[in-house]
């Protein structure tokens, strides 16, 4: 059987309606990882994990405290097939697949349209690692051995990067002077800076200063 070719993708789902039926840990894993992506999270479960039911009681979640029902999905952008019940997770990914929305089966990953990769954050980095389902055990491992790479100065540091580009895009039209100050930003070794615990954000003027030296070089 030969195994799906899966392409990645980030998506911004601020907003989304994200259908997840189950409240099991798989739900409370899926829900974990899209909160911060600021979706608007429906979870369709006779019983939720005390997790799950905490965000619930937050008003971070919606619940629907009873079993999946053919058109729950309706309106949704993305949905989870979580649940133990071989019959229910079919059903699921039957009715996503006819309304065409992305479907992601949590125990079976080449049943749905996608699968999840394990995840590092550092605020904006992201560090996704997957087998393509082949061995999730695998990618969670690796994850583990690239978070002691990679440490909180990562999240200082595209915080600065993305706080320059955008003055940069804001205040120079031309793009080939952009792109070239793109390229001397990240060409500066303010990582060691960081690390080496020499490093001060830099104030509007500072950057504004920056720009201007180097906009013509």
């Amino acid at each position: 059987m030969t195994m799906p070719q899966y392409i990645p993708i980030m998506l911004n789902c601020e907003g989304w309606r994200i259908v997840i039926v189950g409240g099991g840990r798989v739900a409370e894993r899926k829900v974990s990882s899209l909160l911060e992506g600021k979706a608007e999270i429906v979870v369709i479960s006779y019983k939720l994990t005390p997790w799950l039911k905490s965000r619930h009681t937050e008003g971070v979640i919606s619940w629907f405290e009873r079993g999946y029902i053919e058109g729950d999905l309706e309106g949704a952008r993305l949905v989870f097939a979580t649940t133990d019940q071989v019959a229910v997770n079919e059903a699921v990914i039957m009715e996503a697949t006819a309304l065409r929305i992305p479907v992601n089966h949590a125990g079976d990953g080449e049943r749905g349209s996608f699968i999840t990769p394990s995840m590092i954050r550092r605020g904006k980095l992201i560090i996704a690692v997957s087998t393509s389902g082949a061995g999730p055990r695998i990618a969670r491992s690796l994850c583990h051995e690239i978070d002691k790479q990679y440490g909180d100065e990562y999240e200082t540091y595209i915080d600065f990067i993305s706080n320059v580009r955008a003055f940069i895009k804001e205040l120079v039209p031309d793009g080939s002077q952009r792109q070239s100050l793109f390229k001397l930003l990240a060409e500066m070794d303010i990582l060691t800076e960081i690390r080496e615990g020499n490093f001060l954000p830099w104030s509007e003027e500072e950057i504004t200063s920056w720009i201007s030296e180097y906009r013509e070089v």
